[in-house]
């Protein structure tokens, strides 16, 4: 997987976890003592992250480092389409994702009828 993927993918992560929070930019750089251009361009995949970074970030918004990182799979993975699906989810807002759940359920049922 190249940087830009991984970058582009955790950034989306982020973005998710502090809106699911309701924090701003700048109260999310406040809390974790960093830049708020610096959070932007993480969110947009524009840097790449140090790991002191990423977390003082997941420190500020109760992201579990492993969580941040879950399920990432490179382009040529078999898993590669769950990870697509995953990051479609994991970017809905969290009350969304037990009915996206259901619906999926509900094709794969129909599916295998």
């Amino acid at each position: 997987m190249n940087t830009s993927e991984i970058t582009v993918i955790i950034g989306q992560r982020l973005r998710a976890r502090r809106l699911e929070l309701g924090y701003s930019q700048s109260l999310a750089s406040e809390k974790a003592d960093l830049h708020p251009t610096y959070i932007g361009q993480l969110e947009r995949g524009e840097k790449n992250a140090t790991i002191v970074s990423i977390e003082k970030l997941c420190t500020a918004l109760d992201l579990p480092m492993e969580e941040l990182f879950a399920n990432i799979a490179a382009p040529s993975s078999p898993y590669r389409s769950a990870q697509k699906c995953y990051d479609l989810i994991v970017n809905q807002p969290i009350e969304e994702h037990e009915r996206i759940y259901c619906i999926i359920e509900d094709i794969i049922k129909y599916k295998n009828n």
